[in-house]
This record gives structure tokens, C-alpha cells and sequence, in this order.
């Protein structure tokens, strides 16, 4: 057990939302204290394709001072960092950084790299948050603020308009707190009001520094990824590297040479779209060979061979009749779920 030396608040909150979650980000920060001394970190999945107004949106549900961050910038208590998009939001030290790293569980930004970059520098004095979303981003870095002995809070997933993000916490996090937005915010005001006995902090272990390192410089292999776990019987669906196989306390993670990072599900998810396409590649080549048959039949027939244009007409029918079952593959919704 670790030493207590002495009391302190928690003063560093960190929040990760994705589909449906600028709503309840809204609702979350118009309930907040402003002046807390506490700085806060956001890391909302957005389209890397457009700009957002996500800093805009939230300055006008809190006094505090809200903006997109800045690689580098220092970290300043009643401020709200956003992620901007395309990148991740890394805390280091007394920094906030902003780097365009591997995608982790599909998405930059990443949950999870904030959640782990949080855990590593400030440990108990953390107090992380998974709302609204599609798939499991922030269970991994949830997983580790909790390790580190900070504070795990998640959406009720019966009041998140997307409950996938906050059920996948629950299922593999021991959280502290699981309420609508009303009951995060007041567990988050509590939390920054209270003094608790703050134990001296052990250094980070080997594996939050290499993947840190690994958000930050985007180089997995020099980073040291292959020491993260043994190398696992898939490739990486981004960049066909070989995956390497995380576990911690019963939980499975993947991470490829070059730095991206799965969730189970969210790999299972990257392997259905190559199969989607796939499918999809041999469905208009097969078509392709039927029209080209057909054509071919047309053209004997036009000139008198009919014995060939009844081969040819033949052989088209045949692939029309093999390709059906792909067909029907490609369109079954069922086949392609992720749970």
C-alpha cells in the first residue's frame, strides 16, 4: 500500500464523448463549477474533414475559458482544453500537447490517449469521464486512470443517447460513479471540493511511457511496441503491420508496429469494412465478367457463331448463378456487427 503524504483535491478532469456527446457535454459544463481551480480536457471524436466549433459551443455553457488546444501550451486551472480535430490531446507534465499520432480505436483524437497521458502525470488526482458513444474508446485509458487510483465516472448508458462507450467502462472498469449527466456533474463537483488523502505516487510502469511515447513521436517501434505484449495472429487492418496483444487485469488491447491501437471490437469493426469491401470488389468484378460474356455472346452471334455464343451465354448464366450466395453475403447486415 502506498504511504499517504498528506491531503489534496483533484484538480485535473478529463472527459471523452463521441457519437452524441456535444449534447452532453452542453448539459455536462452548464452544470459545473467555474471556479474550482481545476482544469479540464475534452476529447470529442469530430470529423477530421471540416472545422468545429466544439471550443465555441462549450464557452457558452461555462464562465471558465474554453479553447481548442495548442501544442505546448502551459496548463492553467478553470480552462477547458479541446481536442482539435484530427489530433490528439496529450497532457505532459505541465504542457498540454497536440500531436497527429496512430489512430487508437479508430479515432484521432483518441479518449484513450488523453485518459492514459492523465494518468501518467497526475494519478489520483484524476477524474476521468466516459459519456455518450459508438463502440469502446476511453475503456482502456479509463482502465488506467483507475490503476493509478483516479476517480472513474460514466454515463448512465440508459441516459446516453450512445451507450456502447460508456457500457464497454462498466463492463471492464470499476467505476466510481454511473449517472445521467445531472449526477456526473455532481459527482465531478464533489470530487473537485473534497480533500482526500493523497498517497505518494509510484512512477508510471514501462507500459504507459512506451505508449505515451508512441502518441506523442508517432513511432511505434522505436518506442518500444513490441515489448508491450506477444505478437498476436492478426495485422493491422490500417497499415497490415503485426499486431501485438495487450492484456491488463483481464482486458485485451491490440497495437501494430507503427502505433495504431484496437479494442476487440473496435478491430472487429476495421475487419468487417476490408470484408465489406472486399465483398464488394469480387461482386463488380464477377458482374464485370457477366457483362463481358455477354457481350462476347452478342458479337458471335451477330457474326453467325452460334455455337460460340451459346457457350458464351452459357458460361455467363453459370457465374450469374454462383455469384448469388456473394450477393446475398454482401447485403446481410447481420454478418457485419461488431457485438
Amino acid at each position: 500500500m502506498n504511504e499517504v503524504s498528506g491531503f489534496g483535491k483533484r484538480n485535473i478532469v478529463v472527459i471523452g464523448s463521441s457519437a452524441g456527446g456535444i449534447e452532453a457535454l452542453r448539459a455536462l459544463f452548464a452544470r459545473l463549477p467555474h471556479d474550482a481551480s481545476a482544469t479540464f480536457f475534452v476529447a470529442q471524436h469530430l470529423s477530421p474533414h471540416s472545422t468545429s466549433e466544439l471550443d465555441r459551443i462549450l464557452q457558452g455553457c461555462t464562465r471558465m475559458h474554453v479553447a481548442f488546444a495548442r501544442d505546448c501550451q502551459l496548463i492553467m486551472p478553470d480552462t477547458v482544453y479541446v481536442a482539435p480535430p484530427d489530433r490528439h490531446l496529450i497532457i505532459e507534465g505541465d504542457r498540454v500537447r497536440v500531436t497527429r499520432g496512430p489512430k487508437e480505436c479508430r479515432a484521432r483524437p483518441a479518449v484513450d490517449v488523453l485518459f492514459r497521458s492523465a494518468a501518467t502525470w497526475f494519478g489520483q488526482r484524476v477524474v476521468g469521464v466516459v459519456l455518450t458513444g459508438a463502440l469502446d474508446d476511453g475503456t482502456a485509458g479509463l482502465w488506467q486512470i483507475k490503476d493509478r487510483n483516479g476517480l472513474a465516472l460514466v454515463q448512465d448508458p440508459d441516459d446516453a443517447l450512445y451507450p456502447s462507450m460508456p457500457a464497454s467502462a462498466i463492463e471492464h472498469v470499476q467505476v466510481d460513479c454511473i449517472g445521467d449527466i445531472a449526477a456526473l456533474a455532481a459527482a465531478i463537483s464533489a470530487a473537485l471540493a473534497t480533500e482526500v488523502p493523497m498517497a505518494v505516487q509510484e512512477a508510471p510502469g514501462e507500459r504507459l511511457k512506451i505508449e505515451n511515447l508512441i502518441a506523442l513521436e508517432g513511432n511505434g517501434m522505436q518506442a518500444g511496441v513490441m515489448d508491450l505484449g506477444k505478437v498476436s495472429k492478426y495485422t493491422c487492418p490500417e497499415c497490415h503491420g503485426v499486431l501485438v496483444q495487450i492484456e491488463e487485469s483481464g482486458n485485451m488491447r491490440f497495437r501494430c508496429h507503427t502505433g495504431h491501437a484496437y479494442s476487440p471490437k473496435s478491430l472487429l469493426v476495421e475487419v468487417n469494412e476490408a470484408i465489406d469491401k472486399g465483398l464488394w470488389d469480387a461482386v463488380r468484378a464477377i458482374e464485370e465478367r457477366i457483362l463481358l460474356l455477354r457481350q462476347r455472346a452478342d458479337l458471335a452471334a451477330a457474326v453467325g457463331n452460334t455455337d460460340i455464343a451459346s457457350h458464351l451465354r452459357g458460361e455467363a448464366d453459370r457465374a450469374q448463378e454462383k455469384y448469388q450466395p456473394l450477393r446475398s453475403l454482401v447485403l446481410d447486415a447481420g454478418f457485419f456487427t461488431a457485438d
